[in-house]
């Protein structure tokens, strides 16, 4: 009889627990109307950013949705499925939690969908889930990045160098090749996982970039997160948080992460599609304010941290090859540097089409040692001295012996090429890198910086005795072309 009764008082005792769990106060509403991509709500209470399940035809299951807003007393909800067989009446459940993915060791090699749900097939056993949303690291304990991580491209490793936890934007208009060299980069980059997000892409170029730019041996240390351009752009929103999330666990975890994003255009494009449906007032090209203020949270999150880091490389699509159009110009001002890839040099067969002139590091200092750094100058200098004068040089009109710098641009041109062109078969470190920068120009001695402003800056000697020296004709102008 004791026994009875130790068994009723255990079911009593889990029963009191479930109940005092459980959310008696929870409010369903009704679906009232459903214009374009926003679904509203009466009678629900839920706050903004909780997941929701709406009631469907009688032959489909639920269709989650996000609170997004509310107006004029009704709850806003973004639908992150098809929005077939929902009709006026239906329920609305909340569930009481945010979106949450799962993270951790187990999701290695395998390629998820927005929501963190398995797309290659195997069921995903994770251990793990958290909230996409969370807080970028505090500044002060951020540390301070003073480690290159190695890219595989030569034309990065030695002219663009990438600080560890550093955030890099790679720009260009569209079919320039920016996937073929992020999948040069998660093959041959030094980091400890990769993690790459593809947003907008179309359905035919996901496999394609998993199985040709990726290949096994990338993918093997790679998590892919994807949202290809038909679905709805809640779902394009929450791929690249739920990416940034997944790289943040292992961050977490002490590892040194790569995440790759591609593109942040069109995750931009996706909030502007939610701010418009919302009641949004479109501002600069139609992109709403919520977008620009999307965008440093978003890309504030990578970076380092006192456990791990996240190395962040944003591709952006710019739009028309306009490279200060509106998300371009407002990513450039956040990141850490930017690479520029041009259809001239595409269109020329240079790959990777990256222009040297354009690209920048802004923690080159950081994590290039003083002889590197210095070859790395004069490649830009001989570089440039060609872009000054390759019309002329085209023409024939350059005679050699007006400039010097340029007759070397001249002589060093098919080395520099050499050198800046890469196979997508072809990686290398970036001391091999490095070393073959030195090679082009010669070996660097180390420079005091302190020296060279000094001498700069000193007034040269003055002697009233010397003669004036007077040109016997005026030298030939060589004006820039």
């Amino acid at each position: 009889m004791s026994s009875v009764a130790e068994d009723v008082g255990g079911r009593l005792g889990r029963l009191g627990e479930v109940v005092s769990r459980s959310d008696l106060h929870r409010r369903r509403g009704r679906v009232s109307d459903l214009i374009g991509l926003i679904l509203e709500s009466s009678g629900l209470e839920a706050e903004v950013g909780e997941i929701c399940e709406v009631e469907a035809g009688r032959a489909r299951a639920s269709v989650p949705a996000e609170v997004v807003g509310f107006r004029a007393g009704r709850t806003l909800l973004m639908p992150l499925g098809d929005l077939q067989g929902l009709a006026p009446g239906q329920t609305v459940t909340p569930t009481g939690r945010p979106v949450s993915v799962p993270v951790g060791v187990e999701l290695l090699g395998r390629v998820v969908d927005a929501l963190g749900r398995p797309l290659d097939g195997a069921p995903l056993r994770a251990r793990e889930r958290r909230s996409i949303e969370a807080a970028p690291p505090d500044p002060m304990e951020r540390t301070r990045i003073t480690e290159q991580v190695s890219l595989g491209v030569r034309a990065l490793d030695a002219l663009v160098p990438c600080g560890r936890g550093q955030r890099l934007g790679i720009f260009a208009g569209s079919g320039v090749g920016k996937s073929s060299l992020l999948g040069m980069i998660a093959r041959a980059t030094s980091a400890d996982v990769n993690v790459i997000c593809l947003v907008g892409e179309r359905g035919r170029e996901v496999r394609e970039f998993i199985e040709r730019d990726l290949g096994e041996e990338g993918l093997s240390r790679s998590v892919v997160v994807v949202a290809t351009s038909d679905q709805p752009a809640l779902l394009r929103i929450k791929a690249a948080l739920t990416a940034t999330t997944i790289a943040e666990a292992f961050r977490e975890q002490g590892a040194d992460v790569m995440l790759m994003m591609d593109s942040v255009t069109r995750f931009a494009m996706a909030q502007r599609e939610v701010g418009l449906a919302i009641g949004e007032p479109p501002a600069t090209r139609g992109y709403t304010p919520s977008v620009f203020a999307m965008l440093p949270r978003l890309l504030e999150r990578s970076g380092t941290s006192a456990a791990g880091s996240i190395t962040g490389l944003y591709t952006v699509l710019v739009d028309g090859d306009d490279f200060n159009e509106p998300i371009a110009d407002a990513v450039r001002s956040i990141l850490d540097g930017h690479v520029v890839l041009t259809r001239e040099l595409a269109h020329a067969g240079h790959y990777p089409a990256v222009d040297v002139l354009q690209s920048v590091s802004r923690l080159v200092g950081e994590v290039q040692d003083v002889p590197t750094r210095a070859a790395a100058q004069e490649v830009r200098a001989l570089l440039g001295a060609y872009h000054d004068k390759r019309d002329l040089i085209a023409i024939g009109a350059y005679e050699r012996g007006a400039d010097p710098r340029t007759d070397r641009a001249i002589d060093a041109r098919p080395a520099l090429e050499g050198f800046l062109r890469q196979g997508v078969e072809e990686p290398a470190s970036a001391a091999e890198a490095a070393a073959r920068l030195r090679g082009l120009v010669g070996e660097a001695p180390a420079l005091d910086l302190g020296e060279l402003v000094a001498e700069a800056v000193a007034p040269a000697p003055i002697d009233d005795n010397a003669p004036v020296a007077v040109p016997s004709a005026i030298p030939p102008l060589h004006l820039p072309s």
